[in-house]
């Protein structure tokens, strides 16, 4: 029997529900959206989440498509996913959770008696405790962003390897390989002898067509090459970056980027241009290093020092 909250499978069988992770300021429960999908042959477990920050939609679109997709019938192993992380932070479109103003993305493993986005850490890194393979969804906020997978455990760490082979399983094409700040889930999990990665869905206000289905067909290379369905992946060679550049405004005004995402970028290139509103040319800003044209604010409007761009660094192919 597979129970995550009050969802519970037997083999062949699903069911979703409901995670119970505290209550409202009137008294009512929070409930996070659960769901169970037990095979009915064994294998291993997949934990999977999406919306742990709030305004992240791209990875709740992934499991609302591969869901209704999944038949236990054919399925080897078990599946548990928490639909969406963030419950406070996703009712009023916030990165953060308003209730402790705290990106909940930096409180795993969580405390049971702690604040709010330390119990709801708690209570869905206890579901993923036992697992074999961790995916928590994500997208750069509403910047633009390549689709990318974050390997955030540090090349140091027993686990790496294993990491770094779940993120060319998902395949979207890029990888960081970076080691992340403390309490990611993506750091949590190997901790616990998890392989976790986190991916990138692009960047966008809402749910973005593309990105959503470069996150649906990772999830099933990872179903495949892991053999929770049959079928084979294709492991192609990705772009890896180790470290990452990142650029602010030295004049407020209006910015014109002279390069597109996924551009390959040469110390001294122009990166950006930022003008008044006539059009004048107030500063540019090349590139430190060689690298990869990554991420960029969404808004054309800057201050100054306000972030502009990133460029990854210590590129190769993986």
């Amino acid at each position: 029997m597979t129970t995550l909250g009050t969802a519970s499978a037997a083999p062949g069988e699903v069911d979703t529900g409901r995670l119970t992770v505290g209550e409202t300021r009137d008294g009512s429960p929070v409930g996070l959206p659960v769901a169970v999908v037990n095979g009915e042959r064994d294998g291993k477990t997949l934990y999977m989440q999406a919306a742990s920050d709030g305004n992240e939609l791209n990875g709740v679109g992934v499991i609302r498509e591969v869901f209704p997709q999944l038949d236990p019938a054919e399925l080897a192993g078990e599946i548990r996913i928490v639909g969406i992380v963030n419950y406070h932070g996703f009712q009023i479109d916030s990165h953060r959770n308003p209730i402790d103003d705290t990106k909940l993305n930096r409180t795993y493993p969580g405390d049971h008696e702690g604040t709010s986005s330390e119990r709801i850490a708690a209570a869905t890194f206890d579901a993923a405790r036992d697992a074999d393979l961790i995916l928590d969804l994500h997208q750069g906020s509403d910047s633009r962003m390549i689709h990318e997978t974050r390997v955030r455990c540090g090349r140091r760490h027993r686990m790496h390897q294993r990491c770094l082979e779940l993120a060319k399983v998902f395949g979207a094409g890029h990888i960081l390989d970076q080691k992340g700040p403390d309490g990611q889930l993506a750091r949590a999990g190997p901790d616990e002898g998890i392989p976790t990665i986190d991916p990138e869905l692009g960047g966008t206000v809402g749910f973005d067509a593309e990105s959503v289905a470069v996150g649906v067909e990772g999830v099933f290379n990872v179903l495949r090459h892991y053999e929770f369905i049959e079928g084979d992946t294709d492991l192609t060679p990705q772009t890896r970056a180790s470290g990452f550049d990142q650029y602010g405004a030295p004049a407020g005004g209006l910015v014109d980027f002279a390069v597109d995402l996924g551009d390959r970028v040469k110390r001294g290139d122009t990166l950006f241009r930022v003008t008044d509103a006539f059009g004048q040319r107030k500063a540019e800003v090349t590139a430190d290093s060689n690298g990869l044209f990554w991420r960029t604010r969404r808004l054309p409007q800057v201050a100054t020092g306000e972030y502009v761009c990133s460029v990854g660094t210590d590129i190769d192919s993986y």
